[in-house]
């Protein structure tokens, strides 16, 4: 089954994992780049191997503050660009450009000192004001990057010397290092990043055959340690099957994210390959708009809710795989609880609840669903479960273009289907103009407070309000949490397992015999 997200929400706009394997960590640049799996991890490898990955996910463009896509985050971020700080495959941030950096006591100034001996694939030498570009192109007015709304704090940026960056805040922020993770440095001299690239990561753009394969060959000017592989090659897909056959004839050694679970029979047991689960953070939305009747209303989101039986679902498109939350927070963040009890799988409360809502009788709506996989059996699902409540649901499939310009940007829907790729997002649900328009004022303090909070327990307790009022309130269904299986051949190792926020890091990865 092909789950072909994009990586803040459809092909346009990124929004976009319990650790099973075992091995090395990769040593692919500086810093640990978090949790790795793979057979023969201290076996010999060959430096000069090609790696060819397997993946459902190509690029719209290249510039992830253009509507790139979940595709090219997957093949670039940390690969190809790289941040003043890192988020591991296990959810540490790292330093990785800023070599240091201090916070004024009122907690509103940052100042970055840059790493030295850092150049661009082009030769140029990073300097500051290189972040200043990177960081205010994130920001712009027509950036499409999922971490914008997040970094509007930033007042104004600074440069008093080329290694010196300072950020000043028009309010406390205590995500601020972690939101920089997202942000790519660029050359703030370089030219249509849609189609080229001028990063500083291990990797520079080999070549992009649209609807075909993308090409990273090893950077010799890298200022880390060099990659462990010579080449890696991404080749698309556009469905699981033809994906696993690819891996199965071993036209690609790995794949970044199983979408086929009944495939996986092909693969567990054989000792050619190695079968990882990792943690995922993408959810599955049922997204209301909560600005039109009758998704105005919170009982009718709960009768919804509880009208649908999600395990179920998620069994018949996953089997033994992904995972149930009940909520907008998977088990790696900070602030996640079980709350899957709160809007319980019951027919009988969804017709009471939509009774004392004024609905007993039923209505009908549109569901605008994407139309790649799981989306339209997810539809076809919550279609049969809402009929045995009296709510009558009529499919209406677009593509993931579509789905950006009539739900995401113009809010022109009454439900949708989607998944949310990033960890830390529920702050989203702060935000009334956000997409789905839920609009609680406590809530919207509670995100408010939280990112203000001056210490980690502070800010955990205040999205734990976050996250139990807006299940309360029904604010979205979260249908389920995908599971994160990555499959490779058994002559792989140091290759991510979590893949969070669709991140594929790819410089650590080791093949065993000549590529």
């Amino acid at each position: 089954m092909n789950s072909k997200t994009t990586s803040l929400i459809g092909a346009a706009l990124v929004l976009a994992l319990a650790l099973a394997g075992c091995g090395s960590g990769s040593s692919g640049s500086a810093g640990s780049s978090g949790s790795t799996s793979g057979a023969g991890a201290t076996a010999a490898y060959d430096p000069d191997a090609t790696v060819e990955i397997g993946s459902l996910y190509e690029p719209q463009n290249l510039d992830n503050t253009a509507g790139g896509g979940q595709g090219v985050t997957e093949a670039f971020n940390g690969n190809v660009y790289e941040g003043l700080f890192r988020l591991t495959d296990d959810g540490k941030v790292e330093s990785l450009l800023a070599e240091d950096h201090t916070v004024s006591k009122d907690g509103l100034t940052y100042t970055f000192t840059l790493r030295s001996g850092v150049k661009f694939h082009s030769g140029k030498p990073l300097t500051s004001a290189d972040v200043k570009y990177s960081i205010e192109k994130v920001i712009a007015p027509d950036s499409q990057s999922a971490r914008k709304s997040s970094l509007e704090v930033i007042k104004s940026i600074e440069t008093p010397d080329d290694s010196t960056v300072t950020v000043k805040l028009s309010g406390k922020s205590i995500s601020l290092v972690y939101n920089l993770s997202y942000v790519w440095i660029v050359n703030s001299q370089a030219k249509s990043l849609t189609t080229t690239e001028d990063g500083t990561g291990p990797y520079t753009l080999g070549t992009w055959k649209r609807g075909s394969a993308l090409t990273l060959e090893r950077f010799p000017g890298y200022w880390g340690t060099p990659a462990t592989n010579k080449q890696v090659v991404f080749h698309y897909f556009t469905d699981a099957t033809a994906l696993n056959n690819a891996l199965l004839t071993k036209a690609v050694d790995v794949v970044t994210s199983e979408q086929s679970p009944d495939a996986l029979a092909n693969f567990k047991g054989n000792g050619d390959y190695k079968v990882n689960n990792g943690q995922s953070t993408t959810k599955l939305l049922l997204a209301f708009n909560d600005r039109k009747a009758p998704f105005d209303k919170v009982l009718v989101r709960k009768a919804i809710t509880s009208a649908i039986d999600d395990k179920k679902l998620l069994s018949s498109i996953w089997g033994e795989y992904g995972t149930l939350i009940g909520s907008m927070v998977p088990p790696t963040d900070p602030w996640y609880e079980d709350l899957t009890s709160v809007n319980p799988y019951d027919p009988d409360l969804a017709k009471k609840e939509l009774a004392e809502a004024g609905y007993g009788s039923g209505f009908s709506f549109t569901l605008d669903t994407p139309n790649y996989d799981p989306h339209p059996t997810v539809a076809t699902f919550v279609k049969s479960e809402l009929a045995k409540v009296g709510i009558t649901v009529n499919i209406n499939v677009i593509t993931a273009d579509e789905w950006y310009t009539k739900v995401y940007k113009n809010r022109d829907f009454a439900a949708t289907l989607q998944e949310h790729v990033n960890d830390r997002d529920v702050v989203w649900y702060g935000n009334p103009d956000f997409y789905w328009g839920y609009d609680n004022p406590q809530v919207a303090k509670w995100v408010e407070q939280a990112e203000q909070s001056d210490t980690a327990d502070g800010q955990t307790e205040l999205l734990k309000k976050v996250n139990r009022q807006i299940a309360a309130d029904a604010a979205s269904d979260w249908l389920y949490l995908y599971p994160q299986i990555v499959v490779a051949s058994s002559s792989l190792s140091g290759y991510p397992v979590n893949g969070l926020n669709s991140q594929f890091y790819a410089y650590g990865i080791k093949k065993s015999g000549r590529g």
